[in-house]
């Protein structure tokens, strides 16, 4: 359980019930943890946030001076990026790009973008001839490297992803970009996101083997490569939300590896592990339903909002904030068991954010603050749920004037 700071709580206990779900995001605790990770890296370690962990304008522009760029993975993140007006280089990587995608973003002068197939290397050959034509284009190809044996199964945690080109592949890959069939790409390097979820140890293995690669592949080639982008997947544990990934560890790490390759820039792509610690989803309990065998707390929203604790198969974590008195003449729902589940509106078993919990007592009217809430959630409801009202947002910061809300 994390207890929201006090600016926080008041805000919350501020809203009126037809305010409520809302998200509320500390913008000074944002700004102290983007200054802690970016002074923990060494000089030849770009920071890049990615945009889709979370991409509200005013988190964008929180975190404008302490990375180095953003990673866009969809033309709806070039959008928020516009929107926000934030003046740093992008890159754009994700899946199945568009061609409307990519030429939007040749367009608005991304300056590097990762290709996960070979049919997206030829699209973005052919659409840079059209929308950027005075310009070589930088290319870093993403391959789906495997990840060292045993890695994953450590302490640490984390799972593999499965994305990007096949390795196999790389030399044919390496020379449609160099042996002058492309004129207007560049290779610049190589990109490999292999996990999520891995704590410092074990990321800081995964960068370490996909340096290794680079380097033997280039050697191979008998060419200078000079960036590897590691991407993101560092872990915010919601069950031990105390246990942060260690930056300082990771950055000295970091620094032993670029000081051996003096000419080469790494790159890395947090998204969830630099925004998720800043906000918080608060809503309060519609009703308390008794089971045959289980008590369950209902709340208002719920993952049509706060989605990853479906997506991640995990419990959010947690606190209450106790609402006196009660307005009405009718008794008062309660949990009465020691334990409940405290789930949303919607009609279906997967609309669960905390499982089996000890909640004796809990009442309708009382607040509940789902902590670790400033990454992968959803500022709009699924158009199939449109009972479900838009989450306020408001955006507090202990070191400006006042606060916003929209």
């Amino acid at each position: 359980m994390i207890t929201p700071p006090r600016a926080v709580r008041d805000r919350i206990l501020s809203l009126s019930p037809t305010e409520l779900p809302a998200y509320v995001y500390d913008l000074a605790a944002l700004r102290a943890h983007a200054a802690s990770v970016r002074a923990a890296l060494p000089d030849r370690v770009e920071l890049y946030y990615a945009v889709q962990a979370n991409g509200e304008p005013e988190v964008l522009a929180e975190l404008g001076p302490y990375v180095d760029g953003y990673k866009v993975s969809s033309g709806i993140e070039l959008a928020h990026m516009a929107e926000a007006a934030v003046d740093r280089p992008r890159v754009f990587g994700g899946t199945e790009k568009t061609p409307t995608e990519l030429a939007d973003a040749l367009e608005r002068g991304v300056t590097r973008f990762q290709v996960e197939s070979e049919y997206e290397l030829y699209m973005l050959a052919g659409l840079a001839q059209r929308h950027a034509p005075d310009r070589r284009v930088a290319v870093l190809p993403r391959f789906d490297l495997p990840v060292p044996d045993g890695l994953l199964t450590a302490d640490g945690g984390g799972s593999a992803t499965a994305s990007g080109l096949d390795p196999a592949r790389a030399d044919t890959i390496v020379g449609l970009l160099t042996d002058g069939s492309y004129p207007n790409l560049e290779l610049r390097g190589v990109h490999a996101h292999l996990a999520n979820g891995v704590h410092a140890e074990e990321h800081l293995a995964l960068a370490e083997s996909v340096v290794a690669w680079t380097l033997e592949l280039a050697a191979r080639n008998g060419l200078r490569l000079t960036e590897v982008d590691i991407g993101g997947g560092m872990a915010v544990d919601y069950d031990r939300p105390e246990r942060r990934f260690d930056w300082h560890a990771y950055g000295e790490g970091l620094a032993r590896l670029v000081t051996a390759h003096p000419g080469l820039t790494l790159r890395i792509e947090p998204g969830r592990a630099l925004t998720a610690y800043c906000g918080w989803y608060a809503s309060e309990v519609l009703d308390v339903e008794h089971g045959s065998s289980e008590d369950f707390a209902v709340i208002r929203g719920g993952a049509v909002h706060l989605r990853t604790p479906v997506t991640g198969r995990h419990d959010q974590p947690w606190s209450v904030l106790e609402v006196e008195p009660w307005p009405y003449s009718w008794p008062r729902p309660v949990v009465r068991r020691e334990r409940a589940t405290l789930t949303g509106q919607l009609s279906t078993p997967k609309d669960v954010l905390v499982r089996d919990v000890r909640a004796q007592g809990l009442r309708a009217g009382d607040r509940v603050v789902f902590s670790l809430a400033g990454a992968y959630t959803s500022s709009a409801p699924h158009r199939a749920h449109t009972r479900y009202p838009e989450p306020g947002f408001h955006f507090l910061d202990a070191d400006a004037d006042g606060d916003r809300s929209r």
